[in-house]
């Protein structure tokens, strides 16, 4: 998913309503949540919807929801992306990407496809914040709206 060139490279979520799509949307990034396996807290955004690039904005849309999560301690962050990478293929995910980004901070980058949930996930490691984080970025396939429904938008 991540590699797509355009939207007519976005695999095809299936059939949804924009509400439907955002609540599962947000069990993926609960499942990733359990995954980073500390305690702390995560941010309290909501998904959002977005188009599919050249398909037809009133029946294609996407799900994308950010947020991040602030362990109780900076240092239990350290080793989290290392355990991800190794954790998240024996959950259906795939690691496509990993290593330093080209920011002044340097963070860990971590880009991953889960094929069967028609989602991706970048995990940015923030060290150098203040206090340090996890930034996730989660996005859906292209869903497609039901015959007779509109895309809502939020």
């Amino acid at each position: 998913m991540t590699d797509a060139k355009d939207s007519s490279d976005l695999p095809s979520a299936g059939t949804s309503t924009s509400i439907a799509a955002a609540d599962e949307t947000e069990k993926v990034s609960s499942e990733l949540y359990d995954l980073i396996g500390i305690k702390g807290k995560a941010s309290d955004t909501g998904p959002g919807v977005t188009e599919c690039g050249g398909k037809d904005p009133e029946k294609f849309f996407q799900i994308f929801h950010p947020w991040s999560f602030v362990p109780e301690s900076a240092d239990q962050l350290g080793g989290v992306m290392e355990r991800l990478k190794e954790e998240l293929p024996k959950h259906g995910w795939k690691v496509v990407e990993y290593g330093r980004d080209t920011s002044k901070n340097q963070n860990l980058n971590l880009t991953a496809d889960n094929d069967a949930k028609k989602h991706s996930v970048n995990i940015s490691h923030r060290a150098k914040n203040n206090p340090p984080k996890l930034s996730l970025m989660v996005v859906s396939g292209c869903y497609q709206v039901p015959d007779g429904e509109k895309v809502e938008r939020f």
